[in-house]
């Protein structure tokens, strides 16, 4: 079986050698790790064991193009070496290389792994990839294999919030804050996931957090759990502090090019007009698929919720699958999930291919009804796209006041989406961007989207509900209203609020903070797209 640590050389100072680097690889020590494995690979050039070590200190030192020839090494040498597989998979996934990370998830399916560590690593690269479903398995394997090892624990827990299993996630959270007290993750998705009724949990919280002055994603993890429960106890100010404080030290460490978003929309404006739809060959007739889209944190799953509460329709999450169809038939390689180059590259591939291929690897998580609710927000990039691969989609679009959705999204922490919202002016423009695509879209593509107002929604359900469904052309169902009563999966933040019915204690939450948010505002008003008021 091929574990993390391949069986060692028969040469004994071999071994003593890398067993001094996995040593110090672990104490966090690449300097002495990197140089057991130079020593070790000059004595025996075709060492597995060395090689493979030589990757894990890269990836200690993000070097990824190290971690990548060295990963590569030990696969080209021993074609049964789980371990590097897996960890190709991952970086390939990471990469945007979703082809060649396909291809070493199958090596490792073939070899069949058993080591807890390999099984982890599988099932984060299948997170990478939108199948939440088959990667809660490997998680809950590996925990079986290896139980109590916190990593593997808030793995786990993470993939059963995604499912909308809080309370077993909440355990495994507190499980693991008792075992390592000092686990910033953990207290950020315990505190994401409960409402603060006392400051216990945030003087425990700002004791930890001065642990870690030089830590920027420590320090995120720990500011935004503040805020959280702070806003929770309605101390305004002071949640607001915590929250600006964990947006910058979450930005100092995402890499995100303004730039190159721009380009981007400059883009798709360029390339997805109605002439160009129109010369499409005809794209899959399926009409199972429903696109809930928009902003993050603007009522896409309250929208959701009520949708799926029919007896036909089914919840099947935040689906990754259109983008990455997209990406295995342009075989686009970029990490950056969306860019102007996948736009260009996209606008010449067979709809029908694209559409296919979408069914095809989202079947596993689209359930049995007639109809399947795809509710990633960042599909309104998308829309041209969809239309001409699946006609017969329905598009629901959310429309939030831009102060609220803007500063919904800034005081969010999100995984790896979103890097536009830590940072009031960079978050005000990509909401002016993304307001005047949607604008152009409605132009271009009319009658094909539904706009959904979250405000109205919430201040009224049943009309705006049953315009929605009659719009799905679905017959009316009580249930549509009573959505709050489901036990489904809630795949998102907002997992605590759409357990209780609709209610308007989110409208206008971010006047609370409005003297904080003028440089915000003063771009949003700039562009003319702030509501009245």
């Amino acid at each position: 079986m091929s574990g993390t640590r391949p069986a060692p050389p028969v040469d004994d100072q071999l071994q003593a050698l890398l067993q001094r680097g996995f040593e110090a690889l672990g104490k966090g020590d690449t300097e002495t790790a990197g140089r057991c494995c130079q020593q070790a690979l000059e004595r025996q050039p075709d060492l597995v064991a060395a090689h493979f070590l030589v990757g894990l200190v890269a990836l200690e030192a993000r070097e990824r193009r190290t971690a990548f020839s060295a990963f590569q090494s030990v696969v080209q040498l021993d074609r049964d070496h789980a371990a590097a597989w897996a960890q190709l998979a991952r970086l390939y996934m990471s990469e945007g290389q979703v082809n060649l990370a396909d291809a070493a998830l199958r090596e490792t399916r073939r070899i069949k792994p058993g080591d807890p560590v390999v099984l982890d690593l599988i099932a984060t690269t299948l997170s990478l990839m939108g199948e939440h479903g088959a990667a809660q398995a490997f998680f809950a394997r590996a925990n079986t294999l290896q139980p109590g090892h916190p990593p593997f624990m808030l793995n786990l827990a993470n993939n059963l919030v995604y499912h909308g299993d809080t309370d077993k996630a909440d355990t495994i959270f507190r499980d693991i804050i008792r075992r390592q007290p000092d686990s910033p993750q953990a207290h950020w998705a315990l505190a994401s996931s409960t409402r603060a009724h006392d400051e216990e949990h945030i003087e425990a919280m700002q004791a930890l957090l001065h642990r870690h002055p030089n830590n920027p994603r420590a320090r995120a993890f720990y500011l935004y759990a503040i805020g959280k429960e702070q806003e929770d106890l309605q101390q305004w100010d002071a949640a607001f502090a915590a929250f600006s404080a964990g947006a910058a030290a979450r930005r100092a460490t995402v890499d995100y090019d303004e730039a190159a978003e721009e380009a981007m929309f400059a883009a798709l404006e360029e390339l997805y007009t109605p002439e160009w739809l129109a010369a499409q060959t005809a794209g899959n007739p399926d009409p199972s698929p429903i696109f809930v889209l928009g902003q993050p944190r603007t009522g896409t799953t309250l929208v959701e919720r009520i949708i799926s509460s029919h007896s036909r329709v089914h919840s099947a999450g935040e689906l990754q699958q259109f983008g990455l169809a997209l990406r295995r038939l342009a075989n686009y390689q970029d990490p950056r999930r969306f860019s102007a180059e996948l736009f260009h590259r996209a606008r010449g591939l067979d709809p029908r291919q694209v559409g296919n291929l979408y069914l095809q690897t989202s079947s596993r998580m689209r359930g049995t009804t007639p109809h399947f609710v795809d509710k990633l927000p960042q599909n309104y990039l998308l829309i041209p796209l969809i239309l001409a691969a699946l006609p017969n989609a329905k598009i629901v679009h959310l429309v939030r006041n831009p102060m609220d959705a803007c500063f919904a999204s800034f005081k969010q922490l999100f995984a790896d989406a979103y890097l536009h919202s830590y940072e009031q002016g960079e978050m005000a423009r990509h909401h002016v961007r993304y307001r005047r695509l949607m604008a152009l879209w409605r132009e271009r593509f009319p009658g094909r989207i539904f706009d959904m107002v979250y405000e109205d929604t919430a201040r009224d359900l049943e009309p705006n509900a049953r315009a929605l469904v009659s719009h799905l052309e679905l017959p009316w169902e009580d249930a549509c209203l009573a959505f709050h009563q489901q036990d489904t999966a809630v795949t998102t933040a907002s997992a605590v609020q759409v357990r209780e019915p609709a209610h308007t204690r989110s409208i206008d939450r971010w006047r609370r903070y409005a003297d904080h948010l003028q440089p915000m505002r003063s771009i949003l008003d700039a562009a003319g797209i702030m509501s009245a008021g």
